[in-house]
Formats: structure tokens, C-alpha cells, sequence
């Protein structure tokens, strides 16, 4: 029930954007310059890892910062 709840979202903070969990604090790091022989292969490549990768992780081992309480 827990991966039809969470999705692929776009964030932006004030100093990094990229990929993130709706529902965890996962965030994709592709870890290396895009890999291809054409513009479109990295492309392809890149949506594919992010998306093996999104679809793999376990939310639980991925928790969101508590809030503090005032």
C-alpha cells in the first residue's frame, strides 16, 4: 500500500533540486555524469536508473526529520 501512496516529485531547496520520495526523505544522486553515446540514450539512461532506484527503496529506511516541538 506504501508505494501507491508515494511518488516522484521534483524539489527545490535553496541550495541543491533534484528528484525526491513524496513520502520519505529518499532523494536520487546520480552519482556520476550522465552515460550514453547520444543525448538521448543519457536521457533514457538516467530516467531508467532514477526510476529502478525510486522503486526500490524502502521508505522506513529513509525517515523524515522530526519536526522540533516549540
Amino acid at each position: 500500500m506504501e508505494a501507491k501512496r508515494r511518488k516522484l516529485v521534483w524539489v527545490e531547496g535553496q541550495n541543491s533540486h533534484g528528484w525526491a520520495c513524496s513520502g520519505c526523505a529518499w532523494v536520487f544522486n546520480p552519482g556520476g555524469p550522465p552515460v550514453g553515446e547520444s543525448i538521448d540514450e543519457m536521457i533514457s539512461n538516467y530516467e531508467q536508473r532514477r526510476d529502478r532506484e525510486f522503486t526500490s527503496h524502502v521508505c522506513v529506511e529513509h525517515p523524515k526529520a522530526k519536526k522540533p516541538k516549540s
